[in-house]
């Protein structure tokens, strides 16, 4: 199927989806709106982002006061709160519109047993919270929360443990088992993300025993894909054709990826062929044939379709009608990043589609590389950031007729 046909013909036939800014902004207030509109146009200007995070980080390792400015503006504006309790008002609030939320601990670069066991309790705390509340039905962890990048790595590269290593990996299996097992009990499901490439077989290794184990009647635990890799389709049909033999059923995060630029100095430095697509046309190929092998086999795979691209959301929605999938099926799930893309998120909540938010949350000084990888992914997809001004713009200019 053509996806520019699909974007063009639901332009045509439905005014457009998603440009109705009434419904996309409906939680802001007036002064909410203007600081999205203030913080996307500075995220528009890459010389100000650069020298914007170098003050940040600056100022937060000089300790200077300035937690409470970060808080009021980036911190509000992309994050759910400094604690689960925290992000209840905004879980509670998007909630009233049919939009879930996918709590998210984003607390990031921490490398000890300590801490990894702390990432574990955090996640079974929040899949209790979750399993307490319609709004949260899913969870979600990153690999590298539960244990050395190293270890990953090493598994990945077929190099043999010490006995020492040996030890440490048997525990990240556990914290992984443990999550999983009591996703499972409480009937949430739970999302696990992607990183990098040289590290992600072990990841993806550790998520298939996850489904063996837990995904035996629906899925519970879900693997992420990096769409912009052009190997990854070929592995989620490899994984399709063992779950039909084996008897299990997949769950898959599907999304664009994270890493680009990190990928491709190491493929370079390391001189050998980058894992990611030469062109930002055929990771839109590779993301659109995915979504749609996937939307065709949903007798075994679900799907949380991570995405802030209208044009793929336009595929999507079109392949179910097509399909005869409900719009509430619990196998499809659409998802965007809190304080991005209402006009996505809100206008399918609003057509009764599964849709939910990533919420981050964490103390502000252990946010930060997540809020400036943020503002970073934004000033690099100009058009996004645009759309985001555009949207705010038109929104302002209707609230001011009335």
């Amino acid at each position: 199927m053509n996806v520019y046909f699909c974007y063009y013909f639901f332009t045509m036939t439905e005014n457009s989806l998603f440009d109705n800014t009434e419904i996309a902004f409906q939680l802001k207030s007036d002064s909410e709106l203007e600081r999205a509109y203030f913080l996307f146009k500075m995220i528009a200007h890459q010389p100000l982002v650069r020298i914007g995070t170098a003050a940040t980080n600056f100022a937060l390792k000089a300790h200077l006061p300035v937690e409470g400015l970060i808080r009021s503006t980036v911190f509000d504006h992309f994050c759910g709160g400094v604690n689960e309790e925290d992000c209840l008002p905004v879980i509670d609030k998007m909630y009233t519109k049919g939009v879930c939320s996918v709590l998210d601990f984003s607390v990031e670069g921490k490398e000890d047993e300590a801490h990894f066991d702390a990432a574990m309790e955090k996640t079974l705390k929040i899949i209790r919270f979750a399993d307490e509340k319609k709004a949260m039905p899913i969870a979600v962890f990153k690999p590298t929360g539960f244990g050395r990048f190293h270890i990953y790595q090493k598994k990945s590269e077929g190099k043999s443990l010490t006995e020492k290593e040996i030890a440490e990996w048997n525990r990240v299996v556990e914290r992984f088992d443990t999550v999983c097992k009591l996703a499972k009990e409480r009937d949430v499901e739970i999302l696990i993300d992607a990183e990098e490439s040289w590290m992600q077989d072990a990841a993806d290794n550790l998520c298939e025993e996850m489904m063996r184990r837990y995904n035996k009647d629906i899925p519970i635990v879900y693997n992420t894909l990096q769409l912009y890799r052009w190997d990854r389709l070929d592995y989620l049909k490899q994984l399709y054709e063992r779950a039909k033999g084996d008897g299990f059923t997949i769950g898959v995060k599907i999304v664009r990826g994270a890493y680009m630029e990190k990928e491709r100095d190491r493929a370079e430095e390391k001189d050998y062929d980058s894992p990611i697509s030469a062109t930002k046309e055929a990771t839109d190929i590779n993301f659109n044939s995915t979504l749609e092998f996937i939307l065709n086999r949903l007798d075994v795979i679900s799907v949380f379709i991570g995405t802030h691209n209208e044009r793929s959301c336009y595929q999507a929605i079109e392949l179910m009608e097509q399909l005869n999938v409900a719009k509430n099926d619990n196998r499809v799930w659409f998802g965007q990043l809190y304080g991005m893309s209402d006009h996505i998120s809100f206008n399918l909540a609003a057509h009764g589609y599964n849709v939910a938010k990533y919420v981050p949350f964490g103390p502000v000084k252990d946010v930060m590389p997540y809020l400036i990888r943020r503002a970073e992914e934004n000033t690099s997809v100009a058009g996004q950031t645009n759309r985001e001004l555009m949207l705010i713009k038109k929104e302002k200019g209707r609230r001011k007729l009335y």
